[in-house]
């Protein structure tokens, strides 16, 4: 069985779907790209706040074939990102692949065929050889269940966009990660309280230090160990101790967990301007009722608590989920399927961009290597000896030397396929 003669489709044109579309370009493979929305960048682009400013720096963040201007500061802001994805789009003339405004609904496996049929959401549908999955993993939004019960405005965090939503309400937020540390501090200066309800104790790095980007100063010939005790030094030396804030001590190793880079928050707690709460045990008619018994009376309940990752065009099942890692081989496939890659599932713990552009030179080399084999890549990566991971979070300069490796490595996937009889004969 051969697989049908059709180009492959890109899904998603945020930072990761240009990114792999620029390589499949590069290596010849012929693709078609579709967006949703009716611009590239993804997040950057149509869901984050106005006022929202990368956590990672300038450095950690760009694609490294690409650099963002010089006159960037050293962590730009919503307008700045946006604006470097649609440069970088139009620079290496990206755009005239893409179709805006183009939502997949189903993607199913071709009968009797080596392909996939994508069914878009105007009913049209067409076939292709292989699908490449970039929707990202900031949309599936994720609520509490009492937040249905509330009785007063609850929005989730990615339906939070400036600070007029805050201004002279009662704010609670829900949740200790980087995107509930921007909007309770934003509380803080516009709202008349700011309430900030954590379930556990997270890990707070500074964004600097000693005026430098504390994600740089992890250099790339560091373990996960060695960077653990640096920055788990580092950080109580310049911040003391959580408890002395009122904030709940960690209940879990440094980088077990995505850190919260931030350290506005600490000010305004310092300043008596935000209360810290204990987990939301009910909510109803505006009152919230917390574990530790306290109640208050809110106007307005932000719930940062995350996103799922979804994948709701392939049919239950396609790609399976524990917690939140997705069991791919090679963070990319599945042994059951060909030509179905899943890329970007799963986080970094900080500057994504440059593991953008050796992922996808990487991916295009794997596409077109199963082109050449007689079972799925996943098939070959499992004999290989390839297992899914066992987490979603990524350290980037491990994954980094991982796809270096990876490359230079394909002379010998291929040959290891040759001696297991999984080539294609050629003709």
């Amino acid at each position: 069985m051969r697989d049908v003669d059709a180009p492959l489709l890109v899904l998603g044109a945020g930072p990761t779907g240009l990114a792999v579309a620029k390589a499949l370009g590069e290596r010849g493979l012929a693709y078609e790209q579709v967006e949703a929305s009716d611009e590239v960048g993804g997040n950057w682009s149509h869901g984050v706040y106005e006022t929202a400013h990368i956590i990672s720096s300038r450095l950690t963040t760009q694609y490294d074939d690409y650099p963002m201007p010089a006159s960037y500061p050293d962590f730009p802001s919503a307008a700045q990102m946006a604006a470097y994805f649609k440069e970088y789009c139009d620079t290496f003339d990206l755009r005239r692949h893409i179709r805006f405004r183009t939502k997949v609904v189903a993607v199913t496996p071709v009968e009797g065929a080596r392909g996939w049929e994508v069914r878009f959401e105007d009913g049209v549908t067409k076939v292709y050889r292989g699908v490449l999955v970039c929707n990202g993993h900031h949309w599936a939004k994720t609520l509490p269940a009492w937040a249905a019960d509330a009785g007063c405005e609850v929005l989730h965090s990615k339906d939070y966009k400036r600070p007029d939503q805050l201004r002279g309400r009662r704010v609670l937020v829900v949740g200790g990660g980087n995107s509930g540390c921007d909007i309770v501090s934003e509380a803080a200066r516009v709202g008349a309280s700011a309430s900030w309800s954590l379930r556990r104790g997270y890990w707070f790095m500074p964004k600097t230090l000693w005026g430098k980007p504390s994600v740089e100063f992890v250099s790339p010939w560091m373990p996960v160990f060695v960077q653990r005790w640096v920055m788990g030094l580092l950080a109580p030396l310049l911040l003391g101790r959580y408890q002395d804030y009122g904030l709940p001590a960690p209940d879990h190793r440094l980088f077990e967990a995505h850190p919260t880079v931030n350290t506005e928050v600490f000010h305004y707690l310092q300043h008596g301007k935000i209360t810290v709460r204990k987990d939301v045990l009910s909510a109803r008619q505006g009152v919230i009722t917390y574990a530790d018994g306290a109640e208050e009376a809110v106007d307005l309940v932000v719930c940062a608590t995350g996103y799922d990752l979804s994948f709701p065009f392939l049919a239950p099942g396609t790609v399976p989920v524990v917690g939140k890692t997705p069991q791919l081989y090679a963070g990319l496939v599945r042994p059951e399927h060909r030509h179905l890659y899943i890329v970007g599932g799963f986080q970094p713990r900080y500057g994504v961009g440059p593991l953008l552009r050796p992922l996808a030179m990487l991916l295009a080399e794997l596409v077109a290597l199963q082109d050449e084999l007689t079972v799925p890549l996943g098939e070959l990566l499992r004999r290989l000896g390839d297992k899914p991971p066992t987490t979603h979070l990524v350290d980037p300069h491990e994954a980094m030397r991982r796809m270096r490796w990876a490359r230079r490595a394909m002379p010998l996937m291929r040959w290891r396929a040759r001696r297991l009889g999984l080539l294609a004969q050629p003709g």
